[in-house]
């Protein structure tokens, strides 16, 4: 008898037979359309979809947007040095919860199941430091408050990235991942037009939408989702067992080193452009701070038009011919040509033409990115395990680019913003090269 069952209940349909689901089997190994959980109900992967642009939108809102603004206005002086402390200890949060949440998660004994408690569970977490956030006005405070939402939301992100190793089969996973891909560039643009609409003497307005709006639509999943069920224990947890949450041997798992690191190099390019694109603005542009949050809007709508375009266009590309690596090159050298435009752009329209370019690249990236990472996962047994390693990739980033762009900033006096943008060209270049030796990936 297997550990893990679908779940029982009203909220979870009919009974399926018991998905068997034993020792860790190799992904290359099976059926590749197999999947552990159930066949899902009609609605789940709007849902899905729905979820992810939910998480993204409180997430990507709240630290690209809201918290930069709040720190303009809190001290404009010190505004790019206290984004990169709050930057980065919620980059220290989020590394150390996600794999470890990701490997809790699958030894997870609820009647609802494994995945449910925590997307639930981190959304009320994560609304607890949204208002934290919302009634705190100095730098502790943010950092308090910024730190309890990447803990809550990163639960819940955690979870349902699991699902597309559990729910999702892999001839549309691509595809899929691409339309959830897309719903996250719709909630940057979405959230960026909030902010830049919300009154500038409501700063509590600025983390308390956005967190509402993550919240509502990621514990609407929960009651969707024919959840996997674990009906024995676990086998005991031990400290070796803890310690290789955050590690797999990338000798013997070659393959999913190899994509790991790219996704963790292309996505310090994007992260060195996002976290500081409000101040870039600010400072490079020559925009007043009270109207740089709508310029910021308009290039995040530029950003996601040419994303869209390149994710839909790609992933229909990627999942008719099975290849993975050729467009992850192509997106890669596509967003330094971009990042260079961006770096030249000596007013707002030739720096929305780069970021035009640079949301391009990212759509092609994205269309391949998550359904090349599951199928270089070890197994399915521990898929949330290992996704939360997989997690690191773009987590790492938001710690590695604030501790990177300090000195690159101060370079030559100060506000370096074109040294920046440089790095990130390098970056991007590099992890289009790390994914040429991946073997079981075309």
């Amino acid at each position: 008898m297997s550990a893990l069952t679908p779940p029982t209940g009203p909220s979870t349909g009919p009974a399926e037979p018991e998905p068997r689901i034993g020792d860790a089997v190799p992904v290359a190994a099976v059926d590749p359309d197999a999947v552990p959980g159930s066949p899902q109900a009609r609605g789940f992967l709007p849902l899905f979809v729905l979820a992810w642009f939910g998480v993204t939108l409180a997430l990507g809102t709240i630290s690209g947007a809201s918290i930069p603004k709040a720190l303009a206005f809190l001290d404009d002086a010190t505004k790019g040095t206290n984004l990169s402390i709050v930057a980065a200890v919620g980059g220290v949060v989020i590394m150390i919860i996600t794999p470890l949440f990701g490997r809790l998660s699958d030894r997870s004994r609820s009647r609802f199941g494994m995945r449910r408690p925590w997307m639930l569970g981190g959304a009320v977490v994560a609304l607890g430091g949204v208002a934290i956030l919302a009634t705190g006005d100095s730098l502790a405070v943010t950092i308090l408050g910024w730190s309890i939402v990447q803990l809550g939301f990163g639960a819940t992100n955690m979870a349902v990235h699991a699902l597309l190793a559990d729910q999702i089969p892999a001839r549309i996973r691509a595809r899929v991942a691409a339309a959830a891909s897309v719903s996250g560039g719709l909630a940057l643009i979405v959230g960026a037009q909030i902010v830049a609409a919300l009154p500038n003497d409501a700063r509590w307005t600025w983390f308390v939408v956005p967190g509402l709006i993550g919240g509502v639509l990621s514990t609407a999943l929960v009651f969707g989702l024919r959840d996997i069920v674990r009906t024995v224990p676990a086998p005991p947890l031990r400290v070796a067992d803890i310690l290789s949450t955050y590690w797999l041997n990338p000798v013997r798992y070659r393959d999913f080193f190899w994509a790991w690191a790219c996704r963790l190099l292309v996505t310090m390019s994007i992260v060195s452009v996002s976290i500081y694109l409000l101040f870039f603005i600010i400072d490079q542009l020559g925009i007043p701070k009270e109207q740089a949050s709508g310029v910021q809007a308009n290039a995040l709508i530029i950003f996601t038009v040419g994303n869209i375009v390149m994710t839909v266009l790609f992933g229909w590309i990627s999942d008719r011919t099975g290849r993975r690596k050729p467009i992850v090159l192509f997106s890669s050298l596509l967003s330094a040509v971009g990042l260079g435009v961006a770096i030249i752009s000596p007013d707002v329209t030739v720096f929305l033409v780069g970021i035009f370019i640079v949301g391009a690249a990212q759509g092609a990236y994205v269309s391949v990115d998550i359904a090349l990472m599951t199928e270089v996962l070890p197994s399915f047994d521990e898929a949330g395990k290992d996704l939360g390693i997989v997690s690191l990739s773009y987590q790492l980033p938001q710690l590695l680019v604030p501790i990177v762009a300090v000195p690159l900033l101060a370079l030559g006096g100060g506000e370096n913003y074109h040294a920046l943008y440089v790095a990130a060209i390098v970056f991007a270049v590099l992890g289009g090269l790390a994914v040429l030796p991946i073997r079981s990936v075309r």
